[in-house]
């Protein structure tokens, strides 16, 4: 568990991005302000975890394209293992798909390298103390994202699915095991098996529970329409 910031006087801040150069040029800023300390450095998320026990940092500050564990997986890992620790992406990345990818998992503020250091300063002090923040040009970025979801038709709630891993999973989600799954769309009960694995993995959940949950949670496994039609009388 990070320490809460009353537990010191100073800010201190853990810096996870795989450039040399520009952790170098991060930390000398960071540790130019008399109220933030860099505690440790990493060019990867492998042992983040790990680091941020030793190191108990109030702050991580992030690169979105780590090597090995991306930084918005490293993001959503934290928030499971260490949830009251906020992580500020720093990034190069305009993509508004990164961006929305990192709000997802958790990020308490997305900055674009390049950002000024009073910027930078300010952004680590503000999740800091619990706030959110994004630079100016990504703010415009989220609202005209948003603005652009308000006006579009809903769409699927796992959009990352295939149609066949949607149709197996609304029938996970009614308490199906594959062997009904597989009779019911007239598929081998291996093959359910492969879809079940792969919707596991986009989902990002390890038991066929945290699936059920998930699908549940966005309107999946409702019995059909005429279910109550067809059941025979008691």
């Amino acid at each position: 568990m990070a320490d809460t910031i009353e537990d010191h006087s100073h800010i201190r801040v853990l810096i996870v991005d795989d450039h040399p150069l520009f952790r170098s040029g991060l930390r000398a800023a960071l540790d130019s302000a008399a109220d933030i300390d860099v505690v440790a450095e990493a060019g990867d998320a492998e042992a983040l975890d790990v680091l941020v026990d030793e190191t108990r940092p109030h702050v991580v500050v992030m690169d979105a394209g780590l090597p090995g564990i991306p930084g918005t997986e490293a993001v959503r890992r934290l928030g499971s293992s260490h949830p009251s620790l906020p992580v500020l992406m720093l990034t190069m990345s305009q993509d508004d798909d990164d961006l929305l990818a990192a709000l997802r998992a958790g990020a308490r503020g997305y900055l674009v390298k390049g950002s000024g250091r009073e910027a930078v300063l300010s952004a680590v002090r503000t999740v800091a103390a619990g706030g959110a923040v994004f630079g100016p040009e990504v703010a415009g970025r989220i609202a005209a994202r948003l603005a652009g979801v308000r006006r579009a038709a809903p769409g699927p709630p796992f959009p990352e699915l295939t149609q066949r891993e949607a149709e197996v999973l609304d029938l996970v989600a009614r308490g199906h095991d594959n062997r009904r799954i597989a009779r019911e769309l007239v598929l081998s009960e291996k093959t359910v098996r492969n879809n079940v694995s792969r919707i596991f993995a986009k989902l990002h959940v390890a038991h066929r529970a945290e699936a059920v949950s998930q699908a549940r949670d966005a309107g999946l496994g409702a019995p059909p329409p005429d279910a109550t039609a067809r059941r025979p009388p008691a």
